[in-house]
């Protein structure tokens, strides 16, 4: 008995995972094509050497590998139990008297394995990947300065943010700049055109060397005071390390779960720091309008409040009132939160997507492979829909992040034991 389920084991498993690497292959072109091919015609678009494009691609795979599989568990275990259902070889191993739980343990312990693979990418090699392609950016980013500045974009650097229009080789047209000068003044410059090239002089720079300049500088010390220069050209310099540091400032999701847990650990640690301190300041704000209170009440009992009394009572309350109706709250913490939940829910989909497809492939029938593969389509992107309602949820209105990078998983595993009900119900 056990060798005849061995031997089960082997073929279901073989059929899943056959249809697993075509359902893999086809999601990972679609994200290639969509997310890397752009990214590269446009470094190409910019003399860029192709051996360094092609290191750029590889390590940008994670980030695909990693998105892929989920998906590609979905569509391979519905082709392969809409196969197997087709040609009636589900209704031959019952005959032989395999049991359906036997026939579906290949599909889940293949699925925890592509679970486990994922989260790998995710985890380790994603964050791996970044850093590498940061640092090849840096490299490319010395030699061929014209990255520095993508057409029709805003680019927020550390001490400006600059506007640009269309960009043809190393020219730049219409452009607008936001800085601030050396006393702090805010400045606004706009030019017709401008040319990028490297800061010979001085290493790590890129100049843009501006026409028809317009300049206006509004002075911090004396209000409604502006400054209006022009000039033919100008030399604008931008530092690469700001230009790099903007392009690839590292997130939660390109960190490793175990750095994000560590974030979020330091970050809650400051939330209850603040929230203390907040608390204190509640205690003396409270002391302050009692005090406020029995100055009044004195004056009352003297004959009558002065003027000054009311104010300080009236301030002490609004002081206080302000203080216990201001959130203190850190954004940045709860987006590190739906991360650390979506490194872990997105892989660990490759379960729940196994348990759902089961049932479902069983009821296909006669359909086999096609009916199964549009289904997966379907399914996916629904899931994908609810993956990113759920981030929408937990950034704006502050749901739960559990809730919002689990619920998709949780719908699918509660579709799948409906299926699973209403099918071996029969």
């Amino acid at each position: 008995m056990g060798r005849r389920f061995n031997a089960v084991y082997i073929y279901i498993g073989r059929e899943f995972f056959f249809s697993f690497v075509v359902s893999f292959l086809f999601f990972f072109f679609i994200f290639f094509i969509n997310q890397l091919l752009l990214l590269a015609e446009d470094i190409l678009s910019k003399h860029v050497a192709f051996p360094n494009v092609v290191l750029l691609i590889v390590y940008s795979l994670p980030a695909i590998v990693a998105i892929s599989f989920p998906f590609a568990s979905l569509v391979g275990s519905l082709m392969a139990v809409g196969r197997l259902s087709s040609d009636n070889e589900m209704l031959a191993f019952q005959a032989s008297g395999v049991p359906n739980r036997h026939i579906f343990v290949p599909l889940l312990v293949l699925s925890l394995a592509f679970s486990m693979f994922s989260f790998v990418m995710n985890d380790y090699f994603l964050p791996l990947g970044t850093i590498n392609f940061g640092k090849l950016y840096t490299k490319i980013l010395y030699t061929n300065p014209q990255l520095a500045l993508s057409p029709f974009s805003v680019k927020r650097y550390q001490n400006a943010t600059i506007i640009t229009g269309a960009v043809r080789q190393n020219e730049v047209s219409n452009i607008v700049i936001f800085d601030t000068t050396e006393t702090k003044d805010k400045r606004v410059i706009l030019a017709s055109s401008a040319v990028i090239s490297q800061n010979s002089a001085e290493g790590g720079k890129v100049s843009l060397k501006l026409n028809k300049v317009f300049s206006e500088t509004n002075d911090l010390k004396k209000t409604n005071q502006f400054t209006y220069s022009t000039a033919s050209t100008m030399i604008y310099n931008i530092l690469l390390s700001d230009v790099n540091l903007s392009l690839r400032a590292p997130t939660a999701r390109e960190m490793s779960s175990l750095d994000v847990y560590r974030l979020i650990q330091a970050k809650t640690k400051q939330l209850d720091q603040r929230k203390a301190a907040r608390n204190e300041k509640i205690g003396l704000d409270a002391f302050d309008l009692q005090s406020a209170y029995q100055s009044a009440v004195d004056e009352i009992r003297t004959g009558g409040v002065s003027q000054a009394t009311t104010e300080q009572l009236n301030r002490a309350y609004d002081v206080l009132h302000n203080a216990r109706t201001q959130p203190i709250v850190d954004r940045s913490l709860r987006i590190d939160k739906i991360e650390f939940n979506r490194k872990f829910s997105v892989p660990f989909a490759c379960l729940f997507f196994v348990i759902f497809a089961f049932p479902v492939g069983l009821s296909m029938g006669r359909s086999g492979r096609s009916v199964g593969f549009g289904v997966g389509l379907l399914v996916s992107v629904l899931y994908w829909g609810m993956l990113v309602a759920g981030q929408s949820l937990g950034y704006r209105l502050d749901y739960s992040p559990v809730v919002s990078m689990w619920f998709p998983n949780f719908i699918i595993l509660g579709l799948g034991l409906f299926f699973f009900i209403l099918r071996f119900r029969r």
